[in-house]
């Protein structure tokens, strides 16, 4: 199925969760993460039971340390 990261389109199998998602596209980064699709932010409780679906878009933001 097609979605979009971060602006970017890509193919994903179908029946993913947000948290399937993510251990596939940043397998080493779980924390520090904030994640919205179609505009609304998913909360991190909600990743395991969220199903992504054809043409969602997705915007992964990474939290950064810095000052």
């Amino acid at each position: 199925m097609e979605i979009t990261i971060n602006n970017q389109p890509v193919t994903v199998p179908d029946g993913l969760t947000v948290q399937d998602l993510l251990y596939r596209e940043l397998p080493d980064k779980q924390n520090g993460i904030a994640l919205a699709i179609n505009n609304t932010v998913i909360p991190k409780t909600e990743w395991p039971n969220h199903y992504i679906t054809e043409n969602d878009h997705i915007l992964i933001i990474s939290a950064t340390q810095g000052g």
